[in-house]
């Protein structure tokens, strides 16, 4: 599983690079703050909204520390898609949430 630091993906939004992010974790979580750019999809949800995601698109996924998001990033993988996991997950984001 590919993988990349909760600094590093801040600084490709920095740099304005194109980047989808998915934060899997739950709403009440997500009420608490979240990457500005994520696309919101519980854990719980993605296997019934996979249809919204694009196999020819990569994906960051997030979640609070980075075990949710994995366990995301192997079911997206074992369906064909481009995954990422952001280790480390919220816990470790230092730039701004809404």
């Amino acid at each position: 599983m590919k993988e990349i630091s909760a600094d590093a993906l801040a600084e490709k939004l920095q740099q304005k690079e194109n980047v989808n992010i998915i934060d899997v974790r739950e709403d009440f979580e997500v009420a608490e703050g979240k990457i500005p750019e994520a696309k919101h999809i519980p854990l719980g949800e993605i296997e019934t909204r996979v249809n919204e995601l694009d196999k020819n698109e990569h994906y960051y996924l997030i979640c609070r520390s980075g075990g949710r998001s994995g366990n995301a990033c192997s079911f997206l993988q074992s369906q064909g898609y481009d995954v990422t996991n952001v280790t480390g997950g919220m816990l470790a984001w230092t730039e701004e949430v809404k």
